[in-house]
């Protein structure tokens, strides 16, 4: 794999039983590439490796005053340096093509696990964490596939020339073979500590990078109630205690990186005593010996690779452990047994809630939380990890202004057991069973916070949609007039054209209005066979609210529409009103009627306080809304 053929037409089926299988799986997957860099290496190494006997040769053969051996000693050294410059430089090219076709192939499997789970990603792993799984840790985990071939090579040249020299020298080449092992595991010892000062840096950087990430997030609202300061102390905290590990963590490999250099130093200087001592007593010559030390002098090189792939599998083990957390995790679904995509009501057997084909239904409940799972239920983005979780993260809601969305997440998105809950049905068959992109055709959900992605208008509405609704149908059903205009003032084309105008990331440049409208039209595009809009009219005035709620209804006439909403002017047009209370549907029927019929749909749609609801009774008492559910 080169890296013009990026992506991976499929990146494959990872082990994610544990982080070193994850890592065993993507070099078995990189083998070519390995394989090539390995190749490279081994002839850049074993070129170095024939320098000093080529140097010694030629020093003998100054010593013993023959020019022919000494011009072919220096045509033996002219095409070692070609070869050295050779292997060298595809050693770095592939090496570094390993590196980044690994973090390809990682980023594309967190990207395909992201598309599977949706929004239940956030809700089991924190948001930093996938954050830091997905910028930080993929260079770590390519960082150590690329250390790898180069470490094979090194390990495999270190071999071959312990053994030339024992064959050429033994009594020096035993003493440098011995050596060897030593200098190489002289540092294991002190690589459980490093790495655990180098796993608590990270741990800290990722908390740090959580509270960045919420405290971005609640900036509208800690600027609301005059937080921000706390919350940049926060920060500020957090980011000295990183600074503080990792400086702790660097004094570590610094002591690893002296105890490299000074051993090495120990087995140099012993040589050259030994071997002055051999070659004044005759028994060896002078190019032996610079021959001997020569190679000692490289045997270096490669043992520095050593303590490069110790820092890269340290580094890299808990990154690979964060990938295959997110990784492991999977939809609640049953295996695909429907082909076709099917049509029909919408049900879910676990509130009881009904939306017939065709028909506009809204759904009123008391609760926006109750709402927004409700709503993610019938979409088929199961929601069974919610309870499960709740408290395992007790600090989110007191340390971050994210909190509120990040409780319920744990801190390694582990989920406990729960009783399976049955899937919503769509025409009679469970979503469940339908391929996921068969799912997410047919049901569509928006929630009440819809993300813009940064682009041109065009580009927002250019989604994968039925072709039924065209863009300006959907815009003028939104009621996006003002914000067309407004588009097209600030649109630098020379036409003023508003569909080629850049939205900002997350539409900062819009009001919250413009916003949820643009989704709202977004969402129209589509045109799926069920779709599930959750407060779609909250940012916008009463007046725009009644258009908006027309529009809805006259361009899906004819299709599903479940909207969840709390104002009189959406219901009032909605073919058919269900009220939920504590998970149930409780009460069915048009708008006008249910304010008539029932107490507590009257409490949720015209917002009245327990001391307004007075209810006359026979005794002539005033019943609160507690006691009205009872009766209900």
């Amino acid at each position: 794999m080169q890296i013009r053929d990026l992506p991976y037409p499929d990146p494959g089926d990872p082990d994610v039983r544990s982080g070193p299988r994850f890592l065993l799986w993507l070099g078995r997957n990189q083998l070519r590439g390995q394989l090539k860099s390995m190749s490279w290496g081994l002839l850049h190494q074993c070129s170095l490796a024939g320098l000093p006997p080529a140097v010694g040769l030629a020093v003998q053969a100054v010593v013993d005053r023959s020019g022919s051996r000494l011009a072919w000693s220096g045509g033996l050294i002219a095409v070692l340096g070609v070869l050295i410059a050779l292997g060298d430089t595809m050693l770095h090219r592939t090496a570094v093509t390993n590196w980044i076709t690994a973090a390809a192939r990682v980023q594309q499997l967190l990207a395909r696990k992201t598309a599977e789970l949706g929004s239940a990603l956030t809700r089991r792993v924190a948001a930093g964490e996938v954050v830091a799984v997905s910028t930080g840790d993929v260079e770590k985990i390519g960082w150590f596939v690329e250390a790898l071939s180069r470490f094979v090579a090194a390990a495999a040249a270190l071999v071959l020339i312990c053994v030339g020299l024992i064959l050429y020298l033994p009594s020096l080449g035993i003493l440098v073979t011995l050596a060897m092992p030593l200098l190489a595991l002289a540092v294991l010892p002190l690589l459980p500590r490093a790495t655990r000062r180098a796993d608590l840096q990270r741990e800290k950087a990722g908390k740090a990078t959580e509270l960045a990430s919420d405290t971005v997030a609640g900036l509208r609202v800690l600027r609301g109630i005059g937080g921000e300061e706390l919350f940049l102390d926060r920060y500020r905290h957090a980011s000295q205690e990183v600074r503080k590990a990792a400086v702790h963590s660097a004094r570590m490999w610094s002591l690893i990186s002296a105890i490299q250099v000074l051993l090495p130093g120990v087995l140099l200087i012993s040589l050259v005593v030994y071997g002055a001592t051999l070659a004044r007593d005759g028994r060896i010559g002078v190019g032996q010996l610079v021959t001997v030390y020569s190679a000692a002098t490289l045997l270096l090189f490669p043992l520095r690779h050593f303590e490069e792939i110790a820092m890269a599998y340290s580094f890299s083990r808990p990154s690979a452990k964060r990938a295959v957390r997110v990784l492991s995790l999977h939809r609640t679904a049953q295996p695909s047994t429907v082909d076709a995509t099917p049509t029909g009501d919408l049900y879910d057997p676990v509130t009881g809630l009904l939306a017939p084909a065709g028909l506009f239904t809204a759904v009123v409940c008391g609760d926006p939380d109750e709402a927004g799972r409700l709503a993610e239920r019938l979409g088929g983005h199961a929601h069974e990890d919610a309870a499960a979780s709740e408290g395992t993260d007790e600090n989110a809601s007191k340390d971050s202004p994210g909190g509120a969305e990040n409780k319920g997440r744990g801190s390694t998105g582990a989920v406990d057991a729960e009783p399976e809950l049955p899937s919503v049905l769509l025409g009679g068959v469970p979503l469940d069973e339908l391929p996921l992109d068969s799912a997410r055709t047919a049901v569509l959900v928006q929630d009440k916070d819809p993300v813009l992605l940064s682009g041109t208008l065009r580009e927002l509405l250019d989604v994968p949609s039925s072709g039924r609704v065209s863009a300006e149908d959907a815009l003028s059903a939104a009621q996006c007039g003002d914000v067309l205009d407004s588009l097209a003032q600030a649109s630098v084309a020379t036409d003023g054209d508003p569909m080629t105008t850049r939205i900002t990331e997350r539409g900062r440049s819009l009001s919250g209005g413009q916003r949820q409208r643009l989704a709202l039209a977004r969402s129209l595009v589509t045109d799926p066979e069920a779709l599930i809009l959750d407060e779609p009219t909250s940012a916008v005035d009463s007046h725009t609210e009644a258009r908006v709620a027309a529009g809805i209804k006259a361009l899906r006439q004819g299709c599903t529409t479940v909207a969840f909403a709390s104002s009189p002017l959406l219901l009032d047009l909605a073919d058919r009103v269900v009220l939920v209370h504590r998970g149930t549907v409780v009460a069915v029927g048009a708008h006008r009627e249910l304010l008539q019929s029932d107490p507590r749909y009257r409490a949720v749609v015209t917002r009245e306080t327990d001391d307004e609801i007075t209810v006359p009774a026979a005794q002539g008492a005033v019943r609160t809304i507690e006691e009205i559910e009872e009766r209900a």
